[in-house]
């Protein structure tokens, strides 16, 4: 059984000892909206496994990088706008090979890209080297 991404299950203490931060810095990212971990009913920040892999995103950026919070945030954004735009490119597609069936001609097949952005994946220790 898969567990839902989006569900909360790491506290702030935990995700700070993890990543060597200060739970103020946690709170920071969550003030400036780059993080934002969702909440019990006593207000306690949860982490979900999504957030963990914002986190982990942010702070290469920080880290590794050197780029400022400011930066970050245009980053994110414009990550974000990205995954929009794919996800609305997949439905087009899918509508338009869906169309094609419908009219007795099947669509050639669609080649499976691992990483269809072509961006490096980072790694918790910084950027993987090729």
């Amino acid at each position: 059984m898969r567990r839902d991404p989006k569900a909360g299950c790491y506290m702030i203490g935990v995700v700070a000892a993890r990543y060597e931060i200060h739970p103020q810095t946690l709170r920071l990212y969550e003030r400036e909206g780059l993080l934002l971990p969702s909440r019990t009913e006593g207000k306690t920040r949860l982490y979900s496994e999504e957030d963990i892999e914002r986190l982990e995103f942010i702070l290469n950026l920080t880290r590794d990088l050197g780029v400022n919070l400011a930066g970050v945030e245009v980053v994110l954004n414009l990550r974000d706008q990205m995954q929009k735009v794919q996800e609305e490119s997949r439905k087009l597609l899918e509508a338009y090979e869906t169309k094609l069936r419908a009219a007795g001609i099947e669509p050639e097949p669609s080649r499976d890209v691992a990483n269809p952005t072509g961006l490096v994946k980072l790694t918790p220790h910084g950027l993987r080297k090729r």
